[in-house]
């Protein structure tokens, strides 16, 4: 907390979350470029967010509450009585912070966990100084700091176990880590106690690029319970609780969240994400939607990559996990690579309604309900998805302000609420 409060500058950072120190080119727009939309309708807007990053949401009661995590710090809005004008309650100003991408909340203890970048406060990736605020809004007018800790990523960190761990990965290695390393892998942090956090001090997920250790981005988990880990090298899932059989070792063992157990997944197949950076991923499951598709069990993910033009940037992938529940994914070599079989991909490059004179067009974040997915492209603005056939998903409709910086959409209660670093947070209604 001193660290916080002893730094507050902002960093220039650059305008899109590129996952090096390598500055993204910002978006070439035609003068009086109006943007482009169709198939749903703005019905909101918070300006009062600019330099928005993630978004979460929290219930007390009746009340319904947003919070918004950037590169201000966090702000709270109370969406209650008109969902489409949040209203502004409460700050917790840490300037300059980086870059609590897909922030997670305690929902049951009103916990919010902010992850910081060692780029945060005017850092980088060599030196600085990495960690996780633990931030108490059970008052969500007066957003307080229960804890800070360091830890030796900062990337994002994500609730495991029921919120009671804490998975945290990337960015690119600091100095100080083994030489052969692509990224930095998961720290686990135990918070159990969240006035006093502890960091397991020996890294996991470690070898998960080809038997290399690399770049873990992020952690989704799904309904059964299962993490999904993505990051160069694909997405793995591994159960993070209860008694499972392990297809690496051979037995069955209790998995936790420092010995988690393997469950599926693997690499992604080159043709369908050359950069084999998976940034963030979703396996759906529920009551409703078992995941299944004509019988193949599948996994969502986004690969960010950033090259000249557009049409070679991150792509949305879909994955078929079929033949990856056997460790197949953790046995992968360079000599003998695991490839999960690609059922379908979408990329932004030449759709309608995306600008032209961009060279800003990889995907990034993205949310999927029953058969709609919503999908942030950076400067190519939000984009919405029939994905009810997996191997083609189709376009049904965009939202390109000109000005656009897309980062993360989030259905919330029949909205689309939009993470833009530039404009705030935008609010959707699909049409």
């Amino acid at each position: 907390m001193a660290t916080a409060a002893a730094t507050l500058v902002a960093t220039g950072l650059p305008a899109a979350a590129c996952e090096d120190d390598k500055p993204v080119t910002e978006a070439k727009h035609t003068l009086g470029d109006p943007g482009a939309i169709k198939g749903v309708e703005p019905v909101g807007n918070v300006p009062d967010a600019q330099g928005a990053i993630s978004a979460n949401f929290l219930r007390y009661g009746k009340r319904d509450v947003m919070v918004v995590s950037g590169q201000f710090g966090l702000k709270v809005y109370d969406l209650t009585d008109n969902p489409a004008k949040p209203r502004a309650i409460g700050e917790l100003s840490l300037p300059g912070l980086w870059e609590t991408e897909d922030t997670e909340v305690d929902a049951k203890r009103k916990l919010v966990f902010l992850s910081r970048d060692p780029r945060a406060f005017k850092g980088n990736t060599h030196t600085g100084e990495s960690g996780i605020y633990v931030v108490d809004v059970s008052h969500p007018e007066k957003p307080e700091i229960l804890s800070y800790v360091k830890v030796p990523a900062g990337h994002t960190t994500s609730c495991v176990d029921d919120c009671r761990y804490l998975w945290t990965g990337g960015p690119a290695k600091a100095d100080n880590q083994p030489a052969d390393w692509g990224g930095r892998p998961i720290w686990v942090t135990d918070v159990r106690n969240p006035r006093a956090p502890k960091v397991h001090p020996d890294p996991i997920e470690l070898a998960r690029n080809d038997g290399k250790t690399d770049y873990v981005h992020d952690v989704q988990v799904d309904k059964m319970g299962v993490a999904w880990v993505s990051g160069a090298g694909g997405v793995r899932g591994y159960w993070t609780s209860g008694m499972h059989r392990d297809p690496v070792q051979h037995r069955y063992r209790m998995a936790t969240a420092l010995k988690p157990v393997p469950y599926a997944g693997g690499g992604v197949s080159e043709t369908a994400a050359p950069s084999k950076f998976l940034h963030n991923s979703f396996h759906p499951v529920g009551p409703r939607d078992d995941g299944a598709w004509r019988g193949h069990d599948l996994v969502y993910a986004t690969e960010e990559s950033f090259l000249p033009g557009c049409a070679g940037d991150g792509v949305l992938t879909i994955s078929s996990l079929e033949g990856s529940y056997q460790g197949e994914g953790w046995r992968s070599t360079p000599e003998k690579p695991f490839r999960m079989r690609s059922v379908g991909t979408w990329t932004v490059a030449g759709q309608e309604g995306s600008d032209p004179v961009s060279d800003d067009c990889s995907a990034h974040y993205f949310d999927l309900r029953g058969d709609v997915l919503v999908q942030s492209f950076y400067a190519q603005g939000t984009r919405f998805l029939d994905v009810s056939d997996p191997s083609n998903p189709t376009q049904i409709a965009y939202f390109r302000p000109a000005d656009a910086a897309s980062w993360a959409p989030y259905w919330h209660d029949g909205y689309a609420y939009v993470a833009d670093n530039k404009r705030g947070i935008d609010i959707l209604k699909l049409g």
